[in-house]
C-alpha cells in the first residue's frame, strides 16, 4: 500500500526532461521542513491506495514518463517495490528525493534527481551525502538557491565533491525569492558548468499549486 498525495498528468517542470510530458504519483509525507517548501499540502493529506489502483490511474495517460515525489516518496518504504514494478512495466522512471533516505535500495533502472539542500532551506544538516557516491549514469544533483551564500555553498560543494562532468548538476533559484537572471549572471561570471533550472510549470500556470 501507498499514501498518495495526488496523481496527475502534467509538463515536467524540471531537470533535464523539462518540457516533456509527464505522469507524476506525489506521495504523502516528508520528515523536512524546507523554508521554502512548496508541496506543504503534501506532508499530511493523502489516501492509502494499492500499487494496482495507481498504476492502473497512470497507465491511463499517453505517455511512459512517470515521477514519484512528495513530499519525500522514499520516506515510505513501499515506495522502493513500487519503482522496481514500474520499472518492469517498461516505465521510465523518475525519482525526485531531498537526498536525506539512502538510495541504496532503489532500482538501478530509476533515475534519482537527488535535491542537496542548501543551508537556506534550514536542512542542510539532514543530507545524506553517502548518496552522492550511490549515483549512477543517468542520475541528477539538484541544488536549490535562495541567495548568493546558498550559491556559493552549492558551487563548492558540487566542485569539491566532483559532480561536475559526472552528472548534470542543477542549479535553481527559489521561485520568487531569488530572480532567475541574478543566478545566470553568478554561474556566468564564475564559470561554473551547471545546469540553470527553473520551475516550468510556474510559469505555464502561474499561481497553481496543485496538479502541475
Amino acid at each position: 500500500m501507498l499514501t498518495v498525495n495526488e496523481v496527475f498528468f502534467s509538463i515536467q517542470g524540471e531537470g533535464t526532461r523539462a518540457g516533456q510530458p509527464c505522469v507524476f504519483v506525489r506521495l504523502t509525507g516528508c520528515p523536512l521542513r524546507c523554508v521554502w517548501c512548496d508541496t506543504a499540502y503534501a506532508f499530511h493529506e493523502g489516501t492509502k491506495r494499492s500499487e494496482e489502483d495507481v498504476l492502473a490511474e497512470i497507465e491511463r495517460h499517453p505517455c511512459r514518463l512517470v515521477e514519484l515525489t512528495g513530499g519525500e516518496p522514499l520516506a515510505q518504504p513501499a515506495a522502493f517495490p513500487f519503482v522496481t514494478r514500474l520499472a518492469d512495466a517498461g516505465w521510465q522512471v523518475l525519482v525526485e528525493t531531498s537526498g536525506h533516505v539512502l538510495l541504496e535500495g532503489l532500482d538501478p533502472r530509476a533515475v534519482a534527481i537527488v535535491d542537496v539542500k542548501a543551508p537556506g532551506s534550514g536542512e542542510s544538516h539532514r543530507m545524506e551525502w553517502r548518496n552522492l557516491e550511490l549515483l549512477r549514469p543517468g542520475d541528477e544533483v539538484k541544488f536549490v538557491i535562495a541567495d548568493r551564500a546558498d550559491y556559493e555553498w552549492s558551487r563548492d560543494v558540487a566542485r569539491a565533491r566532483d559532480l561536475f562532468g559526472r552528472w548534470p548538476v542543477l542549479f535553481s533559484p527559489v521561485h520568487g525569492v531569488l530572480p532567475p537572471a541574478e543566478l545566470a549572471r553568478w554561474i556566468l561570471d564564475d564559470g561554473v558548468p551547471a545546469r540553470l533550472q527553473i520551475q516550468l510549470h510556474k510559469y505555464l500556470w502561474p499561481g497553481v499549486e496543485r496538479g502541475v
